[in-house]
């Protein structure tokens, strides 16, 4: 005995996945990733990842970090951002394109913060100095020759005798007495028109002044040697000298005015922005 199968038929037009509303496939970003636009172009320059570190003064193992896409030893967003911003620079890229894109992966521009606590990945740790026992030697065997010397001085000066002082004539009774000279006073000093203006022209001078937060920052003279390293307070002032040149770093950049071989540095910094800079004699220019 034949059996008819009971099934419902479902139009063609009438499918229940016509209904459903239609969701537009994600656009995707054609651009590089960062690490991946500073290396290309750091190989495209022809530079090494040793140069490009000399030249920003980021270390290597950052410079390395970046260009893999790993933000992690950078110390946080506001670090990162400096140092891509410098890195960019460095091998010839648009420095705002790609802080635009670090911003839009990571969450947005972030709120300034205090800058010494997060500048430990990049503070430059002088070395501890071996103490001078040469210089030490030699000091005390001059303190000890002028002890005996003035000793045996003062042994001659007591023996020598009584010294006569000559009395001078009693004045007469018909000489008028004089007036007592008064003591000359010193005329003012004629004030300059700014301290920083008499600066030597033969040196590289530059002076820092925490103006509306505090900063961090670091000074080297030309020959490496560290000036200073450590957190300038707000309405602090720090004055640097070198016979050749001056290199900064500042954290907090926008807190900082910049007076350089007794000129004013216009550059607008941004608060809790990274900049590291070098000065020589002459008109202020960044090397």
């Amino acid at each position: 005995m034949a059996t008819r199968s009971k099934g419902a038929l479902v139009s063609i037009g009438n499918s229940p996945e016509d209904d459903r509303p239609s969701i537009p496939e994600p656009v995707e970003d054609d651009r590089p990733s960062i690490g991946r636009a500073l290396r290309q172009a750091r190989i495209d320059a022809g530079l090494t990842v040793e140069e490009v570190s000399n030249s920003t003064r980021v270390r290597m193992p950052i410079v390395h970090g970046i260009e893999e896409d790993d933000f992690s030893r950078c110390g946080g967003d506001v670090y990162a951002r400096g140092h891509v911003r410098t890195l960019a620079k460095a091998v010839g890229l648009d420095p705002v394109a790609l802080v635009e894109q670090y911003d839009a992966e990571h969450g947005g521009r972030p709120a300034p913060t205090p800058a010494a606590p997060l500048f430990e990945a990049e503070r430059i740790r002088p070395e501890r100095r071996r103490p001078n026992w040469t210089a030490a030697m030699v000091a005390a065997i001059v303190a000890v020759v002028g002890f005996v010397g003035f000793t045996l001085f003062n042994r001659d000066d007591s023996g020598a005798g009584t010294k006569h002082v000559a009395e001078a004539p009693a004045p007469s009774a018909s000489a008028k007495p004089t007036q007592a000279a008064k003591p000359a006073v010193p005329s003012p000093p004629v004030a300059s028109e700014s301290a920083i203006a008499a600066v030597p022209q033969d040196k590289v001078t530059v002076k820092l002044t925490a103006i509306d937060d505090k900063s961090w920052i670091s000074a080297k003279a030309r020959d490496g040697k560290l000036l200073f390293d450590g957190l300038l307070l707000k309405g602090d002032s720090k004055t640097f000298q070198d016979d050749e040149r001056l290199d900064l770093i500042l954290g907090n950049a926008g807190a900082i005015e910049l007076f350089v071989n007794g000129k004013k540095v216009e550059d607008e910094f941004a608060p809790g922005q990274v900049e590291r800079l070098s000065y020589t004699k002459g008109d202020p220019q960044v090397g």
